[in-house]
């Protein structure tokens, strides 16, 4: 059984099929998918008490998958063996099962490997308009399956039994364009209409690291270019940093001059990206369609169009097409061999395309127009054109947007069901082989993705340039190499594009502080040979086309400075570095310290939930503590710890309704009581610092 990426499984077929091959150990049922889908797992008691009513709340009645519960728990059948090509990130590092049945392939192989292993049963859910009789969306997930239906259609034509499952979910948003397709399409449409709450992710916080790199990242966006967005708090900081420069462009400024980025990057800031709000807009291109690419189609971020068709496209790009994609020049007609409005050839192409009333016709030396009323061909070109205005269309099959799965907040699935039907037909949901690869209408996708930028995050940047983004050391998978090196090796291959990595330069994990720049590390997602553009909360490294001691020095300028000098010493020791290199100072001030200061200047800049927020006020400050907490201890050796007693303790009527919420306000025995002061630690701790950042 095939089942799609993330949201589109239909849990409940799943888990009925699952009970019942369960009970019969004579049958084998083999499950391919990837990102399957759970509730979050606490680490710890503090965070189960702060996680549970969230969780109640937020997923409701959500059903979860049968075969990841007894997969977490060690119970799955063997009769029942579950590959998954990316998992959910982080939650199987202990589960050696799910470690052992991992695959490892870039999204744009999936489709070639699920037919090679001759799966035979697809079951996905999708979305229905009762103004479209016959017709289902594939909604959230056409990436895998639109690349499957050729394969599974000239296996039956050779004999074999496959089955196509739909299963209609009342609230997935009906998507158009190559995700629909025509009801016959399935075997079974399994009723009734599915109602129980869809998997939703809710936005987690911001970190000024984050925001940092957030605003680095967006410097290097080309006006008139091509978006390509990752997933997670990084980029949901890239996003917030491009509505800033949209609209709040001297703020904006201000703030990156203060950064020094103009003066650091003038040259690359001048020659890959800019500084100005978006006067063409970009058009997006990206697997996942997160929320933040919607929050930067309704601000007006994303608004170059693309046509589905290299002779339209060309047009669009020469002017010749409004931002509505009507016919605003016919004098540039030429730059795609057509003539004067008067040739006939060039009347049938603009029809065929939706650019003219279909009802308009030629008779002799006359056009008869749907009015009746009827036009001299032997008027000058801008006569006629003026004649033909109210007859004209918008161009048909024009996206703002391209995207293969979604998955995000409830917010974003309500917001693209009640979007106005000319909006969503901007989002083109399709199939992945046509987002993660260029081969297959590559004249027309290189016009498309003109000065793409394909933003992703590692957790690991090698100083030679290589990084890490799926998988430990030690070999266990996080979560998959998904189309990460699909968009990176398109960087390369497409004129004027650019990959960028960002990375934390550092990280703290039980009162412990790291770099995240290495000078190796024994597994690599990217490998340096692909090295393109890094970017840290401290700046930007251009290491395309550099040697590498210019790429060891280019990333030393944007490490952390608690670590730039171990760092220096790990390149000299291996001799990529001279050993009289020293490391120019203005770069020795890379410190949190310095970072602060600007959030100080402008907090409004720094927003913690830029894209919306689905905790209280109550919930949010005791993630803070939580969170905190966690950096700083290791929450599960806590009772043997008994660290509680080295903090100062706010009072604990000041948080009289935070530890009631946490079933604290009254505690029981010494754990609870540790619990307590931990708690009221943490709370006191960030509270104090979110005072100061506010300047109170």
């Amino acid at each position: 059984m095939g089942l799609p990426l993330g949201l589109g499984k239909p849990n409940r077929f799943v888990n009925a099929l699952y009970q019942r091959i369960r009970q019969l150990p004579e049958r084998e049922l083999i499950i391919y998918t990837a990102l399957s889908l759970a509730r979050p797992q606490p680490d710890s008691e503090l965070e189960q008490r702060f996680a549970g009513p969230f969780l109640r709340r937020i997923y409701d009645d959500h059903v979860e998958l049968d075969y990841l519960t007894d997969l977490r728990c060690g119970e799955l059948p063997a009769n029942v063996h579950v590959e998954e090509f990316y998992l959910q990130p982080a939650s199987q590092l202990q589960n050696e099962q799910a470690q052992q049945n991992y695959v490892s392939l870039n999204y744009s192989q999936v489709a070639r490997d699920l037919q090679r292993k001759g799966v035979n049963l697809i079951a996905q859910l999708v979305a229905q308009d009762p103004l479209r009789p016959g017709q289902l969306s594939l909604s959230c997930n056409p990436d895998i399956t639109l690349d499957l239906l050729p394969g599974l259609r000239a296996r039956r034509e050779a004999g074999e039994t496959i089955l196509c499952i739909a299963q209609p979910h009342v609230d997935l948003p009906y998507m158009g364009g190559d995700a629909e397709l025509a009801v016959s399409e399935f075997d079974l449409l399994l009723g009734p209409l599915e109602r129980h709450r869809l998997f939703s992710t809710p936005n987690l916080p911001v970190t000024l690291q984050d925001h940092a790199i957030g605003l680095h990242v967006s410097a290097l966006v080309r006006d008139g270019g091509s978006l390509q967005l990752g997933i997670g708090a990084m980029a949901d900081a890239v996003t917030a940093a491009l509505l800033a420069r949209q609209t709040d462009n001297a703020a904006y400024r201000a703030l990156l001059e203060c950064m020094q980025v103009p003066q650091r990057w003038t040259g690359l800031v001048d020659r890959e990206g800019g500084l100005e709000p978006f006067e063409q807009g970009l058009y997006a291109c990206s697997e996942m369609f997160v929320h933040g690419l919607l929050a930067l189609l309704e601000a007006g971020v994303l608004g170059r169009a693309v046509y589905p068709h290299e002779q339209l496209q060309r047009l669009a790009d020469c002017g010749a097409l409004d931002a509505e994609g009507r016919l605003a020049d016919p004098t540039r007609l030429h730059h795609i061999g057509l003539t004067t409005l008067s040739d006939e050839q060039t009347l049938r192409w603009l029809q065929k395309h939706a650019l003219l009333d279909a009802a308009v016709v030629r008779e002799g030396e006359q056009l008869l127009l749907p009015d009746g009323s009827r036009l001299p061909l032997q008027l000058d070109e801008s006569a006629l054109f003026a004649g033909l205005q109210p007859w004209l269309g918008r161009a048909a099959g024009g996206v703002l947007m391209h995207g293969g799965f979604f998955l995000g907040p409830q917010d974003f699935y309500r917001r693209l069901r009640e979007m106005d039907g000319v909006t969503r037909q901007s989002i083109g949901m399709t199939a992945i082989s046509y987002i993660n690869q260029l081969y297959g209408d590559e004249p027309l996708k290189r016009l498309q993705r003109r000065e793409a930028r394909f933003i992703n995050s590692s957790f690991v940047v090698t100083l030679l340039g290589a990084s890490a983004a799926d998988q430990l050391e030690d070999g266990r998978v996080l979560s998959g190499v998904g189309g990460q090196y699909d968009f990176v090796a398109q960087a390369h291959e497409l004129e004027g594009a650019r990959s960028i990595q960002m990375l934390r330069s550092w990280r703290e994990s039980g009162g412990e502080i790291s770099s995240n720049l290495r000078w190796d590390y024994r597994h690599a997602t990217i490998p340096r040979h692909l090295r393109d553009i890094v970017v840290t909360e401290y700046g930007i490294a251009d290491l395309r086309g550099k040697s590498d001691a210019e790429v060891i020095e280019a990333l030393l300028k944007i490490a952390d400075s608690r670590f730039q000098d171990e760092l220096i010493e790990a390149a000299q020791k291996a001799g990529k570095l001279g050993g009289d290199f020293v490391l120019a100072e203005e770069y020795r001030q890379n410190t949190p310290e310095r970072l602060q200061s600007l959030r100080d200047e402008f907090p409004h800049l720094f927003v913690e939930f830029p894209l919306g927020c689905d905790f209280t006020e109550q919930e949010q400050e005791l993630l803070r503590a939580l969170r905190w907490l966690k950096s700083k201890l290791k929450l599960s050796e806590i009772l043997e710890l008994g660290a509680a007693t080295l903090f100062d303790q706010p009072d604990p009527q000041c948080y009289a309704g935070h530890l009631q919420r946490m079933g604290l306000e009254q505690p029981e025995g010494l754990r609870e009581q540790l619990y307590r002061k931990l708690l009221l630690a943490g709370l006191g701790a960030t509270a104090q610092k979110q005072a100061s950042e506010a300047g109170g």
